[in-house]
């Protein structure tokens, strides 16, 4: 190995895994306090039903909060992908505090909401902190906001290599931004240890039983996947049409998410069964991979959430699919021929695959999550539902360099190719 080439190696290892893990301490110190400050503000709302008298005030709140200082991130997530792709200036630090004050007022409220676009806003804009320092050109800066969505991402789920993928996977419809790959991986992982030597403790789920390759049960979840891709559009379009004509009607947010607020509590007023649907719901969905639950929790869930997240409340719409996907799931095992628990676990990372277009994340999660015998079962039903969803989800901008259907096939011809180029490569 020449010097020069050694030279090389130090430099980018200095340079780029250096910041990278820089990157994850900042952003798992974050997701660790956010994480820390949300488990708070639900147990005080579970301890005190009243709060929930505050969504008017809690909308006009972060309403004004936004209007006042953040009207620049207010886009969240969808304005990281843009600034990735057409970069014009420096994500604001101040999308850190806002979004988490944001948050943690929907979620002490009991507004249906979640947390993974809290922390990826969070671990964005401290990493485009970095590349302003350093004063790195379009390209660098590209490869730390990806660091940064891997971080965040990683560490609020607890699923780094998940999270890994998702920074990689997110920013373009079936496209992976793989130049990246190894400051994400650097920035997810120690994010994710960063969160947990900081306490957190994330929920754990067991391992669901698999049916064994028996070709009506694997027909069966590749039909629950086109089941969970049309829930994910139904949920993205629903989210679209709501934020589309609230802001026609209210343009102020303030007023929006005050208006949200209001129509949130009245709808807990007249149905009070509704409160189930508030907060997170992680105690519905790991009831949910359990036991059988109501057949129509999906859909209450999905309607909650689409109202609070698109009146303006703030909160991400991760842990929302993942309650979706598996009461879908559950409730789906009643006519398909797979074990309750398996159709939950692969409707909690396939609603998600076809809302985010992230399949290989959400396989990846799966296998995080679950364990890794689920691979195959979990592969089948996030393309599956990948392929039946929008091709725009929950991130209107991502960008979509071909068709789905194109996707797919360019994917097929590969893995029918795998085959001959494994024997090739064996020979030599």
């Amino acid at each position: 190995m020449r010097p020069t080439h050694l030279t090389g190696v130090f430099y980018f290892c200095l340079r780029w895994i250096g910041l990278a893990a820089v990157i994850g301490v900042c952003a798992g110190v974050a997701s660790a306090c956010f994480l820390i400050s949300l488990d708070f503000a639900t147990a005080l709302r579970l301890s005190h039903p009243w709060l929930i008298y505050g969504l008017p005030l809690g909308g006009f709140v972060a309403g004004f909060l936004y209007h006042r200082f953040g009207r620049e991130v207010e886009a969240g997530n969808n304005l990281i992908i843009d600034q990735f792709h057409e970069p014009t200036a420096t994500i604001p630090w101040r999308m850190a505090p806002l979004v988490l004050i944001g948050t943690l007022i929907t979620h002490l409220c009991g507004g249906s909401a979640g947390r993974e676009g809290t922390a990826v806003q969070m671990g964005a804009s401290l990493a485009d902190q970095w590349a302003k320092v350093f004063q790195f050109a379009r390209e660098g800066r590209a490869v730390l906001l990806m660091a940064g969505m891997s971080a965040g991402f990683g560490s609020v789920f607890g699923v780094p290599f998940a999270g890994m993928i998702f920074g990689l996977e997110v920013l373009a419809v079936g496209r992976l931004q793989a130049s990246a790959l190894i400051q994400c991986a650097v920035a997810a992982c120690v994010a994710h240890y960063t969160t947990l030597s900081l306490g957190i403790q994330h929920t754990v789920y067991q391992a669901p039983p698999l049916p064994g390759w028996d070709w009506l049960a694997l027909m069966s979840i590749a039909a629950s996947g086109l089941v969970f891709g049309c829930a994910a559009r139904l949920f993205g379009g629903l989210s679209e049409q709501i934020s589309h004509y609230s802001k026609a009607w209210l343009p102020s947010l303030p007023q929006r998410a005050a208006f949200g607020g209001l129509l949130l509590l009245l709808l807990y007023l007249a149905l009070p069964e509704l409160g189930r649907y508030g907060g997170l719901g992680v105690p519905v969905i790991s009831e949910s991979l359990r036991l059988p639950v109501h057949a129509y929790d999906w859909f209450g869930k999905l309607v909650m959430t689409a109202l609070t997240l698109g009146f303006g409340f703030k909160g991400g719409e991760v842990t929302p699919l993942l309650f979706i996907g598996a009461t879908l799931g559950n409730a789906l095992s009643t006519f398909l021929p797979v074990p309750l628990e398996l159709l939950s676990a692969l409707g909690l990372v396939a609603v998600f695959a076809g809302a985010a277009n992230t399949p290989i994340t959400c396989t990846i999660m799966a296998m995080e999550l679950f364990g890794s015998s689920i691979l195959p079962y979990a592969a089948i039903a996030c393309f599956a539902s990948f392929l039946a969803s929008s091709h725009h989800g929950i991130y209107p901008a991502q960008r979509v360099p071909y068709a789905k259907r194109v996707y797919i096939s360019r994917t097929f011809m590969v893995l029918r190719g795998l085959p001959r180029r494994l024997r090739r490569f064996a020979k030599h």
